[in-house]
């Protein structure tokens, strides 16, 4: 659990908003092993650091959509014969970034497939094929593209807007 992010702040901004990388206030990255118990540690990795930043009160938000992109990285990014093997290299990355006015959690994984969502009403009742849904739903924008140079895989990302002031009742 390091807290330097560099080396994803490049590939990441070409898929955001502009952001100017030198008014990034904080980041914080964590690798994450090839095991669905990932999604709990994740979770406890984002509450200690939104702690830390003093923005704990966006953790509802921000954790709900933290456990679906780490999800669905394990879920579909990972070849199969890698999932719960404790000595395959940490494939996935979670990367938590501030800036004032925003915060930006990005998951990176091996694979070069886009992310899909579900068509359909009848695939949106099934438990698998809503988490981008609610990706989108609970952030304010969200994206991905893939690594570039001599990274492989994708970064999937989401934005959340922050208020420098209290929420009025």
């Amino acid at each position: 659990m390091g807290t330097n992010g560099s080396t994803m702040l490049e590939p990441l901004r070409q898929g955001l908003p502009p952001i100017d990388a030198a008014s990034v206030s904080s980041s914080a990255s964590c690798a994450l092993p090839a095991r669905y118990e990932a999604v709990r540690g994740a979770r406890q990795f984002t509450s200690a650091t939104l702690t830390q930043w003093e923005i704990g009160d966006r953790f509802d938000d921000v954790a709900l959509v933290v456990s679906e992109l780490v999800t669905n990285a394990l879920r579909h990014a990972l070849p199969p014969d890698t999932r719960d093997d404790v000595s395959y290299d940490p494939p996935v990355r979670l990367h938590l970034m501030r800036w004032a006015s925003r915060l930006v959690c990005a998951v990176r994984d091996p694979s070069p497939d886009s992310p899909a969502t579900r068509e359909s009403e009848e695939d949106f009742s099934a438990e698998s094929g809503r988490g981008l849904f609610l990706v989108e739903s609970f952030s304010d924008s969200w994206g991905w593209h893939p690594l570039a140079g001599t990274l492989h895989g994708k970064v999937v990302w989401a934005l959340f807007r922050l208020t420098d002031t209290p929420a009025s009742p």
